[in-house]
C-alpha cells in the first residue's frame, strides 16, 4: 500500500466533547413520565440486560474476578496500556477470528468502549479534519468528535441497513481522516456481510482514510449473517478496533474495554497515530486492575454454554419484538434484527392523530403508558424509534400491549385494524 496517500496523522491535543448525547435526549423523554397514572415504568431504551435474571452473568466469570480480587495481587495501579497478561489475552481472543495474529503491543485496555472511542478520536485530531459517521448511529461519536467536522453517511434500510458507499465517497475530501463502522449495528440490529465490509475497506483505501470499527456487540448475532471483524481487512486499509466485555458478557458496569491496532503495513507508526494513542493513555485513567487480571480467564475460558444461552434469548426476544411491532397500527419494523440488542421501529404519522414526530410519540407514550423508547431524532433518523429487546419476555409483552393501546387511542378514525393476539383474531373498527 506504499503507493496510497493516507491523510490521517497524529495530534496529541485533547479536545473537549460536544453537547449532544443520548442521555440528554432521553432526559427530555423521561421528564414526561407521570407517576400518577398508576403504571410501572418499562424501559425499552437502554441496552443493559444485567438487571434481569434471565441474563445473569456467568458464575465462571464471577469466580474469575473473585479469585483475582482475593489474591491481593491486583490492588495497585495498572500499567499505562494495561496489565501485560490482560493485553495478551485480548490479542489471543481477537486473533482467533483473524488471518494473522494481533500482538499484545497492539492492545490498549480502556475504561469501557467509551474511553477507547475517546482515544481513537483524539488520535485523529488536527485542524480542519472531518470524520464520517453512520446515520442512524451512536450519538456519543458526534458528542466526542469536537475536534472535527462531522459528516453523516446513510445506512439504507431497504438494503438491510448497509452503508451507502457512493455517498461516502462523495462526502469525503482531502481533510477526511476516518470512517466509523458499528458492527453488529447499534441502533439498527444489522450485521454486515463479509463482502460489504470488504467494500468498505476498499473505499477507505481509495479515500486514504482509516476505519474505526466499533465491535462492542461482536458475536452477538442470531441471523443469517455471521459476525466478521473488520480487522480481517487490515491488509486493505488500516483499522482501529474498539471492543469491551460489556455486552457479550452482560457486565456494562465493569467498564473494561480495549482499543486494538490492526495495521499490517505499519502506517500508524509512520503517521504517529500510535504515538498519539500512547500519549492519550499516559494521561487517562486506568481500568480496574483486578478485573484486568481476570481477563485471561474471562476471554479465553468462559464456557460456550453461557454465550449460547444469551444469543438464544436475544433471538427469541428479537423475533417477538419484530412480530408484535408489525401488528400495531402506526408503527412497523421493516428489517428483522440479526444481532446486537436493538431494532428500529418506523413511525407512520399518516395513521396517527395528535402525534407530530418521533420525539412527540415517545414523550406522549411515556406520559400515558410509562413505556420509554428512544426517539430516532437522537440517533440521526427522524420518525424512527429504537427499542431494546434485551429484557425479560414479560416486559416485552406488557410494553407492546401498552404501545398497542396508545396507538389505537391515537389512531385516525375510520381505520379498520385486524391483528393477532395469541391465536384468536380480533377486529377493531373505528367509526
Amino acid at each position: 500500500m506504499a503507493e496510497q496517500q493516507w491523510r490521517f496523522g497524529g495530534n496529541s491535543k485533547v479536545i473537549g466533547a460536544g453537547a449532544m448525547t443520548l442521555r440528554g435526549v432521553m432526559d427530555g423523554v423521561m421528564k414526561n413520565l407521570d407517576e400518577n397514572n398508576g403504571k410501572s415504568v418499562i424501559h425499552l431504551s437502554q441496552g443493559d440486560p444485567s438487571a434481569f435474571p434471565s441474563f445473569h452473568i456467568s458464575a465462571f466469570v464471577e469466580e474469575a474476578v473473585s479469585n483475582a480480587l482475593r489474591s491481593a495481587n491486583f490492588n495497585g495501579y495498572s500499567c499505562t496500556a494495561g496489565l501485560p497478561a490482560a493485553r495478551s489475552a485480548v490479542a489471543e481472543y481477537l486473533s482467533k477470528d483473524l488471518p494473522y495474529n494481533v500482538t499484545s503491543d497492539d492492545v490498549f485496555l480502556t475504561n469501557g468502549c467509551t474511553q477507547a472511542l475517546d482515544a481513537a478520536l483524539t488520535a485523529l485530531a488536527r485542524p480542519g479534519a472531518n470524520i464520517l459517521l453512520p446515520r442512524p448511529g451512536y450519538p456519543d461519536y458526534e458528542a466526542r468528535a469536537a475536534f472535527a467536522e462531522v459528516r453523516h453517511f446513510d445506512l439504507v434500510p431497504e438494503n438491510d441497513w448497509e452503508v451507502d458507499l457512493a455517498a461516502v465517497e462523495a462526502l469525503g475530501d482531502e481533510n477526511t481522516v476516518a470512517i466509523v463502522i458499528i458492527n453488529p449495528g447499534n441502533p439498527c440490529g444489522n450485521v454486515f456481510k463479509y463482502e460489504h465490509l470488504k467494500k468498505i475497506a476498499e473505499t477507505a483505501r481509495k479515500m486514504g482514510i482509516l476505519v474505526i470499527a466499533d465491535e462492542v456487540y461482536g458475536h452477538l448475532t442470531f441471523g443469517s449473517n455471521p459476525f466478521t471483524p473488520m480487522g480481517v481487512f487490515a491488509s486493505i486499509a488500516p483499522i482501529i478496533t474498539l471492543g469491551s466485555l460489556s455486552k457479550k458478557w452482560i457486565v456494562p458496569g465493569w467498564r473494561i474495554g480495549w482499543l486494538v491496532i490492526n495495521d499490517l503495513s505499519n502506517l500508524f507508526l509512520a503517521t504517529k497515530i500510535v504515538d498519539t494513542i500512547k500519549v492519550f493513555f499516559n494521561i487517562a485513567s486506568d481500568p480496574v486492575t483486578f478485573i484486568q487480571a481476570a481477563l485471561p480467564e474471562i476471554l479465553l475460558k468462559t464456557p460456550t454454554e453461557f454465550y449460547d444461552k444469551i444469543v438464544n434469548l436475544f433471538r427469541e426476544s428479537a423475533d417477538k419484538c419484530y412480530k408484535l411491532t408489525n401488528e400495531i397500527p402506526g408503527i412497523s419494523c421493516p428489517i428483522k434484527p440479526q444481532g446486537c440488542m436493538f431494532l428500529m421501529i418506523k413511525l407512520d404519522l399518516s395513521k396517527l392523530e395528535g402525534i407530530r414526530d418521533d420525539f412527540d410519540f415517545c414523550c406522549k407514550l411515556a406520559k400515558e403508558e410509562s413505556v420509554v423508547l428512544v426517539p430516532g431524532v437522537g440517533l440521526g433518523l427522524k420518525n424512527w424509534m429504537r427499542v431494546t429487546f434485551a429484557v425479560e419476555e414479560s416486559y416485552i409483552d406488557e410494553a407492546f400491549r401498552r404501545t398497542r393501546a396508545f396507538c389505537e387511542r391515537h389512531g385516525k378514525k375510520h381505520t379498520q385494524i385486524s391483528y393477532y393476539v395469541e391465536s384468536p383474531v380480533f377486529e377493531f373498527v373505528y367509526v
